[in-house]
Parts: structure tokens; sequence; C-alpha cells
């Protein structure tokens, strides 16, 4: 059959490369609601590795747990997310022997919803995985190699050389998209300068669900609290993930060296107040640097994730801000087939360019922002600094909306699954 008669003959298509948490739940978020109406396949060559191996642990802010629990997903995984119930901040030198906390968070979103969530990517991964697979999600081991326009489809080309014919090309590909460069998207991007350690920590004293942001002259220090194992002998096994923001010129000395030193050196910024500490995970690293592309959408296109936005771990949005992605242009999607348009039309493009521009060019500048403000030793900063964490830690109000904001819950009219609504 030739590829004009099976576009008359095949439902539309919708083809995403990528199989991260993004590009996943926009995958079955669209199946979901549309069924055998959209055909969607995501192409990715790491389909066929087992998602557990993943180590990572990202903390899933409430909107977008409750869009993963309209998606039935969170069920999965709820068993093994540990809530964030609180969290300081402190801001000091490596060296000096108090470190005062500035500010906490220790109130819920609202009716007792944790902070938000930490979830391992292996357990998110396998859980979408299996949902897609069970809503009719085409999972193709292989990556796209590029793709060519037309006004009435783009042909993507697979590793292989096959050739899919689709409406609409999703690139989450990445920071690094391949898709975007094709597509001619400009992109806006500056290093930091500093690479993000992270690993899995066992320690000795349970964490109670507390969340630590150390604020250092060479980047922040973030101990986030994650699900204890069970060990063999029946005890709790307490573990914590760290996110050690360091410049990038100590970073390779600092991996490359013995590990009781390099266990120390952790030991100095991670504290006593857990008990002994050891590595349960190797360390490893990866640049940090600020990236934006000029637009979200081309013809037949749409960037989704890393490939659109890449931003400081500081706040720990960088998933969440690709969850959202996903659940605009679904909504994008859905509503404007639901109309009788074109899954890859300018219409439902520019709805989607639209919902997150502004939003995510915020949360950009937002967190390059902090992270000079905190990633430095000038002293009239720091006293200016400290006096203002101090002052939103005397105003609740303030307080409230900093957590709502974290959050997801507040500017725009949020999209219908980050409310935790079916679209």
């Amino acid at each position: 059959m030739s590829q004009t008669a099976e576009r008359a003959t095949q439902s539309p298509r919708i083809v995403i490369a990528g199989g991260g948490l993004g590009g996943l739940s926009l995958a079955l978020a669209l199946k979901q609601s549309l069924g055998d109406d959209l055909s969607v396949d995501m192409c990715d060559p790491g389909l066929n590795r087992d998602p557990h191996g993943d180590t990572r642990a990202f903390a899933i802010a409430p909107a977008a747990r409750r869009m993963l629990e309209a998606l039935g997903v969170w069920q999965v995984v709820a068993g093994r997310a540990q809530p964030i119930l609180d969290m300081i901040i402190t801001d000091s030198r490596l060296n000096d022997p108090v470190r005062p906390v500035f500010l906490t968070f220790d109130e819920s979103v609202g009716d007792g919803e944790a902070l938000a969530h930490m979830v391992t990517a292996g357990d998110l991964t396998a859980a979408l995985v299996t949902a897609c697979e069970e809503a009719g999600v085409g999972l193709k081991a292989v990556g796209v190699d590029g793709f060519s326009v037309t006004s009435a489809h783009v042909d993507v080309q697979i590793a292989g050389g096959d050739v899919l014919p689709a409406s609409l090309l999703v690139a989450a590909d990445g920071g690094r998209s391949r898709l975007r460069e094709q597509a001619g998207i400009g992109w806006i991007s500056w290093p930091y300068r500093q690479s993000g350690i992270v690993a899995t920590i066992v320690h000795e004293r349970d964490h109670e669900g507390r969340a630590i942001e150390h604020f250092l002259p060479s980047g922040p220090f973030a101990i986030l609290p994650l699900k204890p194992e069970i060990g063999e002998d029946g005890a709790a096994i307490h573990r914590s993930s760290i996110v050690w923001s360091e410049r990038t010129e100590n970073v390779a000395g600092l991996l490359a060296s013995d590990s009781a030193d390099l266990l120390a050196e952790l030991e100095r910024r991670f504290g006593l107040q857990l008990g002994r500490i050891a590595f349960e995970t190797a360390p490893h690293a990866y640049p940090l640097s600020f990236g934006i592309a000029r637009s979200f959408v081309s013809d037949r296109l749409a960037l989704l994730g890393d490939a659109a936005h890449v931003i400081h771990p500081i706040a720990g949005q960088g998933l969440n801000l690709g969850l959202h992605d996903a659940a605009a242009l679904a909504e994008a999607v859905v509503d404007g087939m639901r109309l009788g348009l074109d899954p890859g039309s300018a219409e439902i493009l520019d709805a989607y360019e639209s919902a997150r521009r502004t939003d995510t060019t915020t949360m950009g500048f937002v967190t390059d922002g902090l992270n000079r403000l905190f990633s430095n030793d000038i002293l009239p900063v720091r006293l200016a600094r400290d006096l203002g964490l101090g002052l939103v830690d005397r105003l609740p109000a303030l307080k409230r909306f900093f957590i709502r904001e974290a959050a997801g819950l507040t500017g725009r009219e949020p999209p219908r699954l980050l409310k935790g609504e079916a679209l």
C-alpha cells in the first residue's frame, strides 16, 4: 500500500520521539482520551531496557501528581513514593560551624496534601510503559533519524529506514534535540559553570519526610527524602537522594578521589543530623545550563520537555515543567480533534505554544536568578538575601503563595489534567 493510501485509511497519527516521562505521559493521555480515533507511536531505543534500573529520583509537585492520578498511574507508584512533609533552607559557608535556618516550609499545600512526593524514575517509567501498552500506544524501540513536512502531513524517518506518516511529530528527545535543530528552531542558552552530582545515600536515622536545601557558595546542596527500603533483617533502611551543585572544575577531582575521601567531602555538606551515611548508588555528574527554544512549535512539530527548555535544578521543577507540557499539549490536541481539527494544525500548535511559553520562561528566569543570587559569597549579597529569607519566613501568606507556586497551583488556568480532571 502506498503512503498516500495508508494515510487515507488510518486514523490520524502522532509520533513522539523520546520515551521519557513527559513523552510517555503525553502518549497515555492522548490514547486514553481519543482511543481508536488517534494512533500514537512512541520511538525511543531505550524502550527495550528494563526501566527499573533507573535510580534517579524526582520531586513530583502536587499538580503533576494530580495529572498522574487522573491517568491511573499514580495509584501504581504511590506505595513507593515518599511525601515531603516539610523543608528547611540554610545559607552558609562550607566551613561554618553552624548552619542557621533562615526559611522553613512546614505547611501543606491544602487539605493535608504534601509539599511534593519523591519517586524514582524507574518506578514511574515502568508504570507509564505498562499503562501505555494497555492503552494501545505503539512502543517502538528505535530512534527517529529525521522528518520531512508537507502541508498535509509529516513523514517521520525511523532507524532502519522505515517511514511513519503522521499528522504531528512531538520532539521529546532532550536538551540537545536533533529534531529541534533540523526544524531550524533557535536555542537560547548559557552554561552555569556548575555540575550536578546526584546519588542515593543511606543514613542511620529517619529523615521524617524532611527535605533540606543548603545554599553554599559553590551552589545549592539538596537532601531529598526517599521511601525506606526493608532490609533482610526486617529493619528499615533509611535513604535520601542528593543533588549536589558544584563548580565544574572541581567535579572531576571529586569523583576520581578515594571513596573514603569522597564520603568525607559529602559528609561536610550533608551534615551529621541523620547519623552515619554511605553511598547506596555511585555518584555521577552532569553539566548544568539554562536553555529555552525560541519557539515551542514549527510546522507539524511540537517540542516537549527538555527539548523546549532546560532549567537549573535549584527548585526541582525540571520534570514538572515537562509534565505540564504534556498536559497542555494533550488538552490542545484532544479539544481540537473533538472540534474536527487536524492534530497537527496551526490552531492546535498555537494553543500549546500560548499555554506554555509564559509560564516556562518565567520559571526558567526565576531559577536562573535564584542560582545567581545564592551561588556566591559576596558579603553584602549574603546579608541581603538572608534578610529576605527571614522576612519570608515571618509572613505566612507569602509562604503559602510560594508553596502553591511550587505546587503548580497558581497563575493562569492550568490544563484540566493538572487539576486531576479527565480530558
